[in-house]
């Protein structure tokens, strides 16, 4: 459900709409305009008569959001969201690039990929320190080492650190040094770290799952917005068919399609949709067409 206030309604108005919200087991989500504001209220609201809210003083209207995923949805928040970070602002008119290093695997590498991708021109570095292997014998990273690496490549450079969670564990440690929390595919329905991450306030790239539909995508993120964390990226990395000349299957649709139903900033992920430089650039140069907010690679 959807409260619009009438412009101008005085802060006290608005604390009586939340607080009415809230004593019917509804979770408030304000959105504080120049003139106007919102208030989100979601979760089991479905016996609560619109009638109930539009009796307030200040309200000038009351909407039901059909779309089942709310706090996400462009009838809860019709502007496109656009997040600020050190140099460079996503989800406006910016196309910044988050860039680097798959692992990181030591000092000398990170530094020297950092350095190189700032004059390249990316705007944040990413590096993965815990890696999710298909091998449990695989190199699973570095850990908190790894991070204490890219902190060191980001006073060098003034490039912000995106970094993968994997874990609920990890998030107090790593949000000492993490600007941008990486969400990966085997992780979209981890529904544990999808709740710990809304209660952080740490941005949260979030990258769709290999075999899951948009639908599917946009009610994963709604745990996080629901939890208070409303800086959410989405990311496509690519979905699996039954094509074999590529890793994946790069979604172009998904752009547009995520662009008309949610305000949350779309990225693409060229590189884990593809599997193969060859063919990086010209699905970046196709995702920027089709209205991408921005790339990882």
């Amino acid at each position: 459900m959807m409260i619009i206030m009438r412009p101008g309604a005085p802060r006290e108005q608005i604390d009586a709409v939340i607080a009415a919200v809230e004593g019917h087991k509804l979770t408030a989500h304000p959105i504080f305009g120049v003139e106007q504001t919102i208030i989100g209220a979601v979760g089991d609201g479905h016996y609560v008569l619109k009638e109930t809210f539009e009796a307030f003083p200040g309200v000038l209207e009351v909407q039901r959001i059909s779309k089942p995923y709310k706090l996400a949805s462009r009838q809860f928040h019709e502007q496109d969201s656009v997040f600020e970070f050190n140099g460079f602002s996503i989800g406006g008119t910016e196309v910044p690039i988050i860039a680097g290093p798959c692992s990181v695997e030591g000092r000398n590498q990170i530094l020297e990929v950092a350095q190189a991708v700032k004059e390249a021109g990316a705007n944040a570095l990413r590096g993965g320190v815990f890696k999710p292997r298909t091998s449990p014998y695989a190199f699973q990273g570095l850990g908190e080492e790894g991070l204490e690496y890219m902190a060191e490549a980001r006073e060098k450079t003034g490039l912000p650190l995106v970094v993968e969670v994997m874990a609920v564990s990890q998030i107090p440690m790593m949000e000492k040094y993490v600007d941008i929390f990486q969400l990966g595919a085997r992780n979209m329905q981890n529904f544990n770290l999808l709740r710990a991450l809304g209660e952080t306030r740490t941005p949260v790239l979030f990258k769709r799952g290999m075999s899951a539909t948009i639908e599917e995508m946009l009610m994963a993120s709604e745990y996080i917005l629901n939890g208070g964390n409303n800086r959410v990226i989405l990311c496509e990395r690519g979905i699996r068919t039954f094509e074999t000349a590529t890793r994946n299957t790069t979604d172009i649709n998904a752009v547009p399609v995520l662009k008309k139903l949610t305000h949350l900033p779309v990225v693409m992920d060229p590189s884990h949709s593809t599997g193969d430089s060859a063919y990086v650039q010209s699905i970046a140069r196709a995702s920027v067409a089709a209205g991408a907010d921005g790339l990882i690679v």
